[in-house]
Order: structure tokens, then C-alpha cells, then sequence
């Protein structure tokens, strides 16, 4: 049996990856692919138990390094227990966010060092990658303005604007690292075109 596509969902807040994966999902489910649809952080009982601890602005004061580590906590269960299984018996998975999350919100909002992210990638993933990296991107400002109309905002939804340019300088510097990888999907489009520059970057994993 041929190993599963590993597809990751990346971009600020208020892109459009929560209705952008779902449209994958049925995407492939109508062309009877297996796939498991998961998220991070999260994934699992005790990744979904950081995840909470991780958005919950009522709680401490979370330090730099200590969000960092729950973060890889966090994947390190995800990846044991549900992306590596799944790869494994030929699922495909798609994940909303990975590690690109982590270079760009605790690398690039909180200024942490990229080594020290590296270290940890390597350890916790060791050679795990994802085959595609769907980089939704809009201007910071339309983004905050789509989450403002969700309701309240969590730990990191309660940011600076200067902290999610940081964030998406840092994915966009990512996606330039990485061209192969990761591809550059302009979420301030129509959803439709959002939806069409999808298919097109899926299309190659499909043959």
C-alpha cells in the first residue's frame, strides 16, 4: 500500500482555512480518497487539552518558551497518534496548520529564534514534512475584520495588528524558502477563484 499525501492549511487570521478545508475534504471524499481531517494545535484528547490552555487568554501569562514547547507537546502527540497512522495505512491527511505556524507565530509574532525551532522540528518530527502547503493570504486588516464578526476573540486573536504583520511576513518569507512546498493562495479574492487556484495546486498529487 502507497503511503497517504500529507496536506497542511496555512495563514493568519481570518483567511478562510476552516471553509477551505472543508472544501478539500469533499473534494477528495468525491474522488474516493481516505483521508482524516484534523487540526492544530489539537488533534487528540491531550493536544485538544493544550490547544485550550494554549487559547485561553484568562489563564497565566503564558511565557514565549513555554508556548513553544506546549505547541510541540501538542505535535508530538498529533503526530504519533493520528498524522503517522494515518500516512501509514494510505490515508491522506489534512491538517489545519503545522509547523509553518509555529516559524510564523512563535518565530515571526513573538521574535523567537529560528534554530531553536529547527531543534525542535527535527526532534519532534524527525523526517515529516508535508507533500503541500496551501498559504491562504490576505491583508492583515480584511482578515481581523472577518474575525470580529465570529464573536470573541481567543489568546492570540487578542493580538497587536503589528504582531500578525510579523506573523504573515514570516509566512510569506516561509513560502519563499520553500516554493516547492508551499504554494501562495490569495484568500482576498471571490471564493470561487480562492477555490479554483486550489484545485490547480492539488491537481499534481492527484495523477
Amino acid at each position: 500500500m502507497s503511503r497517504g499525501k500529507f496536506i497542511t492549511f496555512e495563514g493568519g487570521e481570518g483567511v478562510g482555512k476552516t471553509t477551505n478545508v472543508a472544501f478539500v475534504e469533499s473534494y477528495l471524499q468525491a474522488r474516493n480518497i481516505p483521508l482524516v481531517v484534523t487540526r492544530e494545535p489539537g488533534g487528540t484528547p491531550l493536544a485538544e487539552k493544550l490547544r485550550t490552555l494554549l487559547l485561553n487568554k484568562k489563564s497565566e501569562a503564558i511565557s514565549e518558551e513555554a508556548e513553544l514547547l506546549l505547541m510541540f507537546a501538542a505535535r508530538a502527540q498529533h503526530i504519533k497518534h493520528v498524522i503517522e497512522p494515518a500516512l501509514a495505512r494510505g490515508d491522506w491527511v489534512i491538517c489545519d496548520r503545522f509547523t509553518d505556524a509555529t516559524y510564523a507565530y512563535q518565530g515571526g509574532g513573538r521574535n523567537m529564534k529560528i534554530s531553536t525551532i529547527e531543534g525542535l522540528e527535527t526532534l519532534v518530527q524527525s523526517n515529516l514534512r508535508p507533500d503541500l502547503t496551501l498559504l491562504l493570504d490576505a491583508p492583515v486588516k480584511i482578515g481581523m475584520e472577518r474575525v470580529g464578526k465570529r464573536g470573541a476573540f481567543d489568546r492570540f486573536e487578542s493580538e497587536t495588528a503589528l504582531f500578525f504583520e510579523d506573523v504573515r511576513r514570516a509566512y510569506l518569507l516561509q513560502a519563499e524558502i520553500n516554493p516547492q512546498r508551499i504554494k501562495l493562495i490569495k484568500a482576498n479574492q471571490p471564493l470561487a477563484d480562492v477555490q479554483q487556484a486550489i484545485i490547480n495546486v492539488l491537481s499534481p498529487l492527484l495523477r
